[in-house]
């Protein structure tokens, strides 16, 4: 059965669901800036989308990524010191494609040209609102379940 990450902006809740089922219900946090395509705007896209690439496979915990690649840095409050206009992207990156044709795939509201991504966050991070850069912000651990139990080519949802 198709698999289907639904992520409600609204409720800053993302969920992996089975058919009728609830694989994962977690807590997330989108865009600061709310919900919008435009290329530049930090806000959520909305829409369907799939997931184009898995990156990250296999590292540790609190891995930061800088351009989807590792750094060699692991988070810590002391690195954010040394970091602190950094936007972190920690863990795993499941990388969005938009599907729908001038709505968030092709043009100025392309979400994979925008480099919208399902990612890990620091412990610190607030989740359940608002207030990242336009990604989707999850737990570490539950971004590794997530992308443990997803594949490429997953269907995303994203909604108000």
């Amino acid at each position: 059965m198709d698999q289907v990450i639904d992520i409600d902006i609204s409720a800053q809740r993302l969920r992996l669901k089975e058919g009728e089922r609830t694989l994962l219900d977690a807590p997330v946090s989108t865009g600061l800036r709310g919900a919008g395509e435009v290329m530049d705007s930090e806000c959520t896209p909305r829409g369907w989308h799939v997931v184009c690439e898995k990156i990250g496979d296999g590292e540790p915990m609190n891995t930061v990524f800088v351009g989807r690649r590792p750094t060699g840095e692991f988070y810590s409050p002391e690195l954010r010191q040394e970091h602190p206009d950094r936007d972190w992207i920690l863990t795993r990156i499941l990388w969005l494609s938009g599907t729908e044709s001038g709505r968030n795939h092709q043009g100025n509201v392309d979400s994979r040209e925008r480099y919208i991504y399902i990612h890990g966050c620091p412990e610190d991070e607030g989740i359940g609102a608002p207030g990242s850069r336009g990604c989707i912000r999850m737990r570490n651990e539950q971004i590794m379940e997530l992308f443990n139990r997803v594949q490429i080519g997953t269907r995303v949802y994203i909604h108000e």
